[in-house]
């Protein structure tokens, strides 16, 4: 009697696993072709990003290179406060996909490349800072224009 039992048993069993078997392999969920587009859509992703930092960082040191000069008159200034206006929508633009980003790389995927990516506008939005600072903010500050003057002797 208990042999029966048992057999009924192992045969509901042995019916699962037998659909389950039966319909991956005739539904399989993730075939060769879907994984392939997945890492095929990370690569891609990967070489977006590393596009984006290297023209970011183009950007980041061609700016750079404005905070060394010097005596700029009234035309140059507007221009300047321009550049950083446009610089900052720029920065704006680029940091509104920082979460969606965050929710990638927690899961693994292409975590270096957006860890730079992140890296290098924050970049962006420092050098932003230090260009109003140094020309629009620390010209005005007493302290600074005698510290500067100071400098200067030496």
């Amino acid at each position: 009697m208990e042999c029966v039992s048992s057999k009924e048993t192992i045969n509901e069993i042995v019916g699962v696993v037998n659909d389950v078997s039966y319909s991956e392999k005739k539904d399989s969920h993730l075939s060769n072709d879907d994984i392939n587009k997945f890492l095929d859509d990370i690569s891609l992703l990967r070489n977006i990003l590393d596009q984006k930092v290297e023209a970011i960082d183009n950007i980041n040191q061609l700016l750079q290179k404005i905070s060394w000069l010097k005596d700029l008159d009234d035309d140059c200034l507007k221009l300047l406060n321009m550049l950083i206006i446009v610089g900052k929508d720029f920065h704006n633009n680029l940091t509104k996909g920082f979460s969606t980003l965050d929710k990638i790389a927690e899961k693994g995927i292409a975590v270096k490349e957006i860890f730079e990516y992140k890296e290098c506008v924050e970049d962006l939005s420092d050098i932003l800072n230090d260009l109003d600072m140094v020309f629009f903010i620390f010209p005005k500050d007493e302290n600074f224009v005698k510290i500067t003057n100071m400098l200067s002797i030496l």
